[in-house]
């Protein structure tokens, strides 16, 4: 996973709405129409932040029957806190130098 395909992923989630979708279709998988019996919107609208969802490889459509439900794929949720998990690393690195130089300085 590398910056751009990270960049996607964090438009999708920085949506409250998709957010929301995903925390239900973590507790179970479902339906558009099911979500929107949940969510404060309507299904026409639940079905658009799926496709984006989908689009960005965050859930993917499973046909039950005549139903098609949707479930949330942890391996990439799981990537992408890996790769938050190294640039927070990459941070704390750096902010362990920076302090690092700044206890050497000689206070005049």
């Amino acid at each position: 996973m590398t910056a751009s395909t990270l960049v996607p992923v964090f438009a999708a989630l920085g949506d409250d709405t998709r957010w929301s979708i995903l925390a239900a279709l973590g507790r179970a998988d479902a339906s558009a129409s099911a979500l929107a019996e949940v969510l404060p919107v309507s299904r026409q609208a639940i079905a658009k932040h799926l496709a984006v969802l989908q689009d960005v490889g965050l859930v993917e459509p499973v046909r039950v029957g005549r139903e098609v439900r949707y479930r949330v794929l942890g391996s990439q949720l799981t990537e992408t806190a890996r790769r938050l998990d190294l640039i927070g690393a990459q941070w704390d690195r750096r902010l362990a130098t920076i302090k690092q130089i700044a206890e050497g300085l000689e206070i005049e």
